[in-house]
């Protein structure tokens, strides 16, 4: 059984983010857990606060986060009344990131599904700074969704990678599991301007030639320097439906490139997202 984790600000990016989510998965037994964090949304409302103790405002914050929740739920059912799919909707005085965290320690989450952006919907950034949060700080696959983009079954995935990475089996076990209903393809995209690989690289590739078994799976060579070039090219030339990339947060200098890319790519990156997080997770 898959346990799925969705945080929502009740956007129209949101919604979006929780029917691809339902579609893709429409042939697994699958948990959602619909959640809504609200303590931002507290002190954001200045006007009220003013007038009503924190209690008080706390409370009337709380009340709208269950019944916008309950709504959301009343909409997704009615859209894909799918008998695999069960629901739990979790509304907290907490924030953002930490309660995604604890959700995903308590419940043992395989994935989180979320839109690009949320309310604020800056136009110029494909990932807003919820987004980004939980993509660089919450300790489990992250598949996140652009606004526009309308629900087509995977039949394209680009995998990009170096091969220096120890994946995680159950991180190529979810891919895995993404792709077969689908019959997706899976390009590993190796981006370099040598072809030979160490010890190192290929035993890594045979792990995920070994975990993949059941893919359909092109093992690719991208003869060049720029690896966000290579990715577009390759988005475009074969109409990909997914783009997986891994974050591996070792150091801080890495999270530092990580936040590059991240940036790069949110120039033009108009199809799903997922994050693999290279993680110590039971």
């Amino acid at each position: 059984m898959r346990k799925i984790l969705i945080p929502t600000d009740f956007s129209e990016n949101a919604i979006k983010a929780i029917q691809y989510a339902v579609e893709l998965l429409k042939y697994e037994i699958t948990e959602f857990y619909l959640m809504h964090a609200y303590q931002d949304d507290i002190y954001a409302d200045e006007d009220l606060l003013a007038q009503e103790s924190l209690d008080k405002v706390s409370a009337i914050i709380s009340e709208n986060s269950k019944e916008k929740l309950k709504s959301t739920l009343k909409l997704i059912r009615s859209v894909s009344p799918n008998p695999r799919h069960s629901y739990h909707i979790i509304s907290s005085n907490n924030l953002l990131v930490d309660e995604a965290n604890k959700i995903v320690d308590e419940q043992n989450i395989d994935m989180i599904v979320m839109g690009t952006r949320g309310k604020t919907n800056d136009r110029k950034l494909t990932f807003g700074s919820h987004t980004l949060q939980v993509l660089k700080y919450v300790q489990c696959p992250v598949l996140a969704i652009p606004e526009n983009y309308k629900y087509t079954q995977p039949k394209h995935i680009l995998f990009p990678t170096d091969y220096m990475i120890p994946y995680k089996r159950r991180e190529l076990k979810l891919l895995c599991e993404i792709a077969i209903p689908f019959r997706a393809v899976i390009d590993m995209l190796y981006i370099s301007t040598s072809h030979k690989l160490s010890l190192r690289q290929k035993d890594n590739k045979a792990f995920i030639e070994r975990e993949l078994c059941k893919n359909n799976i092109n093992f690719k060579i991208e003869n060049s320097k720029h690896i966000i070039n290579a990715i577009y090219k390759n988005i475009i030339e074969n109409n990909t439906d997914i783009l997986v990339m891994v974050n591996t947060r070792y150091s801080f200098l890495e999270s530092m490139l990580y936040q590059s890319t991240i940036d790069e790519l949110s120039l033009n990156l108009d199809i799903p997202f997922l994050a693999l997080q290279n993680m110590r997770r039971s």
